[in-house]
């Protein structure tokens, strides 16, 4: 529930979070000279209900946003997936794509580093084909040359246990840079999703993965004040089958298992909650789309204030970055995805993301070419700067449709996190299968729907264009000769280091997993600094916690 101050009182106090955050020059007006308010509410004495379901941005019960003047005062980040053959590529094309006007950075790594693989010990034509190949800290410096790591944020696509921040914090003490200033999120530290829907990153057995897990939130909170270690993950969910409402609710509820982990940890609700961040995708169902995300952030600012018990407000917000859906994207004529990823970008913004990452057109074929991704950034600009969707906090709000949308998704929401408390939360839930179920009959579904025809999709099963569609181009594999000579840097790089500090530092992994009272990320980022590869400490964190398993849903 809310607090009980008045209409009147919240809006002033409002006015006045917002004065803090927004220069009182700043005027908006448009083409036909009418002045842009930041805020709009209800005129009269219906001001009761609005304060029960929508309230002020900043404020209980958040529906309306998490800051009080949101995209007006400060716009989403442009955080640009960026994955691409060797780190100097890499490197090149982040250089590209900052100066397109990215303002933030996702770095994907290369399949074989999401398997937990180094690059020798997989066949070369694979590497770098959907990422970067990265192994060790001097292919992360190679691929940060440039970029400050105080300045830029950097989003890691990084399963436990966590070893592309690892090489990250090792390259910043080589640099002198602080591990306080040192800002970014761990992108895909949630391992439960992994296990529902994304068994690519299977690393380690579910029960080793919460232990890592839970070591590197308490690692962050000690010493990386800027960094958000968990990001709790909608996208894989939704994209595996999950209609939006029931994507929201699992990850309510992952996030719901990771508090309470934590807490089982003795760590105080503010002072891990703040850090908690989510990743959701975003489809072309536009609406429900925008339901869903103000519904769950009104449900999440109820569960960290009455359920978990945090006290500052910070531990109530629903930061959250969002992706426009690559499965949304169609192979026939696929400059069409173009408009479907303005479309989703849109809905995005109106349902108060903080960062985001448009998809190319040609996501669909493989990694994005450079001219796809440079539309892909400035559909973004065109959306912020031209189609000024950033004059109004909320736009959508008080629209009879949206409102009463929100309130049936979060019913649906809460249906959802209602099943996963009763088969004993989260954890549980995915290890008997229910999820894994519940998503499956969601896909079939779907799909069928699909198939009748029922769901039309332009260009698949809709409006058909018998003429011949334009072919694109996609990315080519990485040039050989380049994969060879980034696997002979990879093999001076082990010949020219200390085998016996690297022994002796993933051998503290080993001691450490086998004491709780010792903090497995910690060995991690030691082993980094020692100059163990990825695939080495991998290897070891794999060898002393178990292999991960899909779970297979009866």
């Amino acid at each position: 529930m809310t607090d009980n101050r008045t209409f009147d009182q919240a809006k002033a106090a409002w006015q006045q979070e917002y004065a803090r955050q927004i220069s009182p020059e700043d005027r908006r007006i448009n083409r036909s000279g009418i002045q842009i308010d930041p805020l709009y509410t209800p005129k009269g004495d219906d001001t009761a209900a609005y304060m029960d379901t929508l309230g002020f941005p900043g404020q209980e019960p958040r529906t309306r946003g998490i800051y009080a003047s949101m995209h007006r005062g400060r716009a989403w980040s442009q955080r640009q997936l960026i994955g691409l053959a060797t780190p100097r590529e890499y490197n090149e094309r982040m250089r590209e794509i900052v100066s397109a006007g990215a303002t933030a950075l996702s770095m994907i790594p290369c399949n074989s580093v999401y398997r937990g693989y180094d690059i020798d010990e997989v066949d070369p034509l694979l590497l770098g084909t959907c990422g970067t190949t990265i192994n060790t800290v001097d292919d992360m410096s190679v691929c940060l040359d440039g970029i400050s790591q105080e300045d830029m944020s950097v989003s890691l696509n990084d399963p436990l246990p966590f070893t592309l921040l690892a090489l990250s914090l090792a390259n910043a003490k080589r640099r002198n840079v602080p591990l306080s200033a040192i800002s970014g999120t761990s992108n895909q530290s949630d391992y439960i999703s992994h296990f529902v829907a994304n068994h690519m990153f299977l690393r380690l057995s579910l029960e080793g993965s919460r232990r890592v897990l839970t070591d590197h939130i308490i690692y962050a909170n000690r010493h990386l004040p800027k960094w958000n270690p968990v990001s709790i993950v909608g996208q894989h969910m939704q994209q595996a089958g999950a209609t939006p409402a029931q994507a929201m609710g699992l990850t309510l509820s992952t996030a719901i298992q990771f508090a309470d982990d934590c807490r089982a940890k003795g760590l105080d609700p503010d002072e891990y909650l703040p850090k908690f961040t989510f990743f959701f995708d975003i489809s072309i169902s536009f609406f429900e789309e925008i339901a869903k995300f103000r519904a769950g952030r009104r449900i999440w600012s109820r569960i960290a204030k009455e359920r978990l018990g945090a006290k500052d407000p910070r531990s109530q917000r629903f930061k959250f970055h969002a992706q426009t859906s690559g499965v949304d994207l169609t192979r026939q004529h696929p400059l069409n995805n173009i408009a479907r990823v303005a479309t989703q970008a849109i809905s995005g913004i109106f349902g108060g993301l903080q960062s985001m990452h448009s998809d190319a057109y040609d996501e669909v074929l493989s990694t994005p070419t450079k001219e796809a991704a440079k539309i892909a950034v400035a559909t973004q600009n065109i959306l912020r700067e031209e189609a000024h969707l950033c004059d109004v906090i909320d736009p959508l709000g008080g629209s009879y449709y949206v409102e009463t949308l929100t309130d049936e998704m979060e019913h649906k929401i809460l249906e959802t996190m209602d099943r996963v408390a009763e088969a004993g939360g989260m954890f549980a839930a995915v290890r008997d299968g229910l999820v894994q179920r519940m998503i499956g009959e969601s896909a079939m579904e779907f799909q069928s729907r699909v198939d009748s025809g029922e769901q039309k999709i332009v260009g698949v099963n809709a409006f058909i264009d018998d003429e011949e569609p334009t072919r694109i181009a996609a990315l080519e594999r990485p040039d050989p000769m380049l994969i060879d000579a980034q696997l002979k840097r990879f093999k001076a790089y082990k010949e020219n280091r200390s085998a016996s500090e690297v022994t002796g530092a993933l051998d503290a992994i080993s001691r450490a997993a086998g004491d709780d009272t010792e903090n497995i990320f910690e060995k991690v980022v030691a082993a980094a600094e020692a100059g163990a590869t990825h695939g080495e400490i991998c290897a070891r964190v794999r060898k002393d916690l178990g292999f991960g398993q899909p779970l297979i849903a009866a």
